[in-house]
């Protein structure tokens, strides 16, 4: 059963900002062709909202087993994770505060992270840092899947 699930998809100012391909494009190759320079445009701009749509990482908590992007681990080997939405709080987990050790999914247009421990005394990994436009809910998904069952 799936406690909670996100798709960490790009804010609308992501594809604002890429648009500028299309007039990069048209002013590269409307010398040559106007028509190839518009469909040059076109593509090339399709072909990054469909890139940055495809590899948004999708952060789930499911039979209780995290996955964040492409790692996973079982939440028997996690600690009581902290979420922090306050930007201030949320910079200094991603720069000053940060372990080099720390195994990271961020995303640059979402601020809050969840910053989850990691218990397994073999993982090298002092804890994950993960970005979530939901902390509060990812911080109680984790905490509710780390009880045991009937409890």
């Amino acid at each position: 059963m799936t406690e909670y699930r996100e798709r960490l998809s790009p804010a609308p100012w992501v594809f604002v900002a890429t648009a500028i391909v299309i007039p990069a494009s048209l002013l590269v190759l409307a010398p040559v062709s106007l028509i190839a320079g518009a469909l040059t445009a076109v593509i090339l701009y399709g072909a990054i909202v469909l890139a940055l749509v495809a590899t948004a990482p999708v952060i789930e908590v499911s039979d209780g087993v995290l996955t964040a992007g492409n790692a996973s681990i079982p939440l028997r080997f996690t600690g009581d994770p902290t979420g922090y939405e306050d930007d201030d709080e949320a910079f200094a987990e991603r720069g000053p505060r940060l372990d080099a050790r720390a195994w990271m999914l961020l995303r640059g247009w979402i601020h809050p992270v969840v910053k989850i421990p990691i218990t397994d005394p073999e993982d090298p990994v002092p804890y994950w840092l993960v970005s979530t436009r939901r902390p509060k809910e990812l911080v109680a998904a984790i905490s509710g899947s780390q009880r045991p069952s009937g409890v």
